[in-house]
């Protein structure tokens, strides 16, 4: 029996890792798996736990307030190491960049116990974009004893850095396996009418702004520490000159609850009639949003992977992305916070159909929604409690 902790502490981790988990529990002969969140996102991390139906084990709860990052690693530190030291885990499986990786994969390696990382080998070379994402990646994968790199150039990178090969999978991203598994949850719910409240509000708002079938949704996401300031206000500056110009658009921003995020946001963009200012989406109604919008602005590392597999053309509004597959497909494009950059390439969305249909029709190089399946092999064939 292998037993197999997975820690997580925000909603695209446990987005993420959800399809992992639902796997390793069609197997109770062979694993015992264990669940710990750090609750570093509180609400938008329970509603994936939620929507999956997941129970953790073990709940740290250490979100507060305006959390700096001292205070964050600290308290995931401790909280970590008497539950590791309980359980003595064979291995623990972490997902992606946040604190609560890095934080996590430092505990076990204290502890000695082996270390999974799922989403492994992203990079944008430059230590402070994202910050401080790009680190905790580069951190864990110096603690990693199997990685789980999602494309043949997440795996480069990691070979680049020395990691050894035979401890390198390629096995395609888990969030495609999560936005298959919504998307044919959706689709059940809507032929059978039961739809969630959270969903149907959204359908229903969708509805509302699309009653003549000519409004083209505008999707906007933003969260990144390194946009605050001046990057927001340029977003927002951007967003109301769109609104401006083009009156068949309907933008929808559920907007992040950081503080950094909010005021610029309402100060700048609020009350202008086709732009609608919505509070955060968990994910499934996010999902529905996405399938329903004709382009999305975001900053998201998570919706640069998910638009693709719903043919949604993405504009990156970050000045570097460690996800340059999707670039190099053409699903994505790079527009930093430059305000006439991001004005110039959503009117050319807008405008061309050739340039859309570019985008729209590009291959999704992150995976055909089997990634969970093949970890889940790895590790049954590795003998983990053996090693």
């Amino acid at each position: 029996m292998i037993k197999v902790m997975t820690v997580f502490g925000t909603r695209p981790e446990a987005v993420k890792l959800a399809p992992v988990i639902k796997k390793l529990e069609e197997y109770p002969d062979i694993f015992k798996s264990v669940i710990c969140v750090t609750a570093q996102h509180r609400q938008m991390l329970d509603q994936v736990l939620e929507l999956f139906e997941i129970k953790p084990d073990y709940d740290l709860d250490i979100m507060k307030p305006n959390q700096n990052l001292f205070e964050l690693t600290g308290n995931v530190l401790a909280g970590l190491k008497p539950v590791f030291e309980e359980e003595k885990p064979d291995i623990i499986l972490v997902q992606g960049d946040t604190t609560t990786v890095f934080v996590a994969s430092l505990a076990a390696f204290y502890l000695k116990i082996k270390i999974g990382h799922v989403e492994a080998g992203l990079r944008t070379f430059n230590k402070y974009s994202p910050f401080p994402e790009e680190i905790n990646r580069k951190l864990t994968t110096a603690m990693t004893d199997l990685s789980f790199a999602p494309t043949e150039i997440s795996k480069e990178n990691l070979l680049k850095e020395n990691v050894p090969p035979e401890s390198i999978f390629v096995t395609g991203n888990t969030v495609i396996d999560a936005v298959f598994l919504t998307l044919k949850k959706l689709k059940k719910d809507q032929e059978n009418e039961t739809l969630s409240p959270k969903v149907a509000e959204v359908a229903e708002l969708c509805r509302n702004l699309n009653k003549n079938g000519q409004k083209k949704i505008i999707l906007v996401t933003g969260h990144r520490r390194e946009n605050f300031g001046q990057g927001f206000e340029n977003i927002c500056e951007a967003l109301r000159e769109i609104a401006a110009k083009n009156s068949e658009v309907e933008i929808v921003y559920p907007v992040h609850l950081n503080p950094n995020v909010r005021e610029p946001v309402m100060r700048i963009i609020q009350g202008i009639e086709n732009i609608h200012l919505i509070e955060p989406l968990d994910y499934e109604p996010f999902v529905y949003l996405m399938n329903e919008s004709f382009i999305i602005l975001t900053d998201s590392g998570g919706v640069q992977e998910e638009a693709p597999s719903l043919g949604k053309p993405v504009l990156v509004m970050r000045d570097t992305t460690e996800r340059p597959e999707a670039v190099m497909a053409g699903t994505v494009k790079l527009v930093g916070t430059d305000k006439e950059l991001i004005i110039k390439e959503t009117n050319l969305l807008l405008e061309n159909a050739e340039e859309y249909a570019r985008m729209n029709l590009a291959h999704n190089p992150y995976g055909d929604g089997k990634a969970s399946e093949r970890i889940i092999d790895i590790l049954k064939n590795r003998k983990i409690e053996e090693n």
